[in-house]
């Protein structure tokens, strides 16, 4: 049975799984259930007293909780066990204020590097993610759609319903991790193949996802360049020359787009993710309109 995209799962199945307090009968509808126990009768003898037994102290009142008016039951102490920062539900992530020396500084900061498959997005993600001087963790949208293992859709195999709903999930579940890890003081960047010619499911995704405060960077090298990169991969990350061609001719759309591109065809990974962290700083001093 498929569920939709989003929905809350279905509650597990088997005994004892079901929800606290609710009869057998309602957990199991047309089984009539163990019989009831019936309460325990009164032992004989004087009604039970309110009043402690002689030499016995009074139980002791419960201790009053800040905010608590003396009435009522004691409410639960306020603020979280774990020392996490609660993630506001569905909050938007707020432009950063602009730093005060070259590059990004200590802002937290929440960046997408947009670019086709063999563009170095992973690798320049994690570097610059690595030599941040705050903390700043890297979340791969295709790391992160390789979590199913069983039952997992490679659009490789074919474009279809059940790939396409696996990478909308995957991108929910990253957005979420974005917004966790902001709501905690630590910046994140994503990484992903969004096509422009795709704003609904693709960057204006990403900004109902994260929030308007996401800075997108476009990481484009020359077709060569790709070809090249995408031949030494392995495994289902490693396309066709056909399907690489023709995912970087869409990616070409991006420009007159507003958004910043880097072409890293000259650059190894450590200029590129210099560059990056300029171009992040031009970005948050003065924000693309996107």
């Amino acid at each position: 049975m498929q569920h939709p995209v989003g929905a809350p799962l279905p509650p597990p199945h088997g005994p004892g799984n079901g929800p606290v307090g609710r009869p057998y009968q309602a957990q199991h509808p047309g089984h009539p259930g163990p019989p009831p126990i019936p309460p325990p009768s009164p032992a004989p003898g004087p009604p039970p007293s309110s009043s402690p037994a002689p030499g016995q102290l009074p139980p002791a009142a419960p201790a009053p909780q800040p905010g608590w008016s003396g009435t009522g039951p004691v409410p639960p102490p306020s603020g979280p066990a774990t020392g996490q920062v609660p993630l506001p539900p569905g909050g938007p992530v707020a432009l950063p204020v602009p730093p005060a020396e070259a590059g990004t500084g200590g802002a937290t900061l929440a960046v997408l590097l947009i670019g086709p498959a063999g563009a170095g997005k992973t690798t320049v993600a994690k570097l610059w993610a690595a030599r941040r001087r705050v903390p700043t963790a890297h979340v791969s949208l295709d790391d992160v759609r390789e979590w199913v293992r069983s039952g997992f859709a490679d659009p490789q195999a074919g474009w279809n319903d059940h790939s396409e709903a696996q990478y909308r999930l995957a991108r929910r579940t990253c957005g979420f991790a974005a917004r966790n890890f902001l709501a905690n003081g630590i910046s994140c960047i994503l990484d992903d193949a969004v096509f422009p010619d795709r704003p609904v499911v693709g960057l204006g995704g990403w900004k109902r996802h994260v929030g308007p405060g996401l800075l997108p960077v476009v990481l484009l090298p020359g077709l060569e360049i790709v070809l090249e990169r995408n031949a030494a991969r392995s495994g289902n990350r490693r396309l066709s020359d056909e399907e690489v061609a023709r995912i970087h001719g869409r990616m070409a759309g991006w420009y007159g787009s507003g958004l910043p591109i880097i072409d890293n065809s000259t650059y190894d990974v450590e200029t590129t993710a210099r560059v990056l962290d300029d171009v992040l700083a031009r970005s948050v001093a003065s924000p693309p309109a996107w």
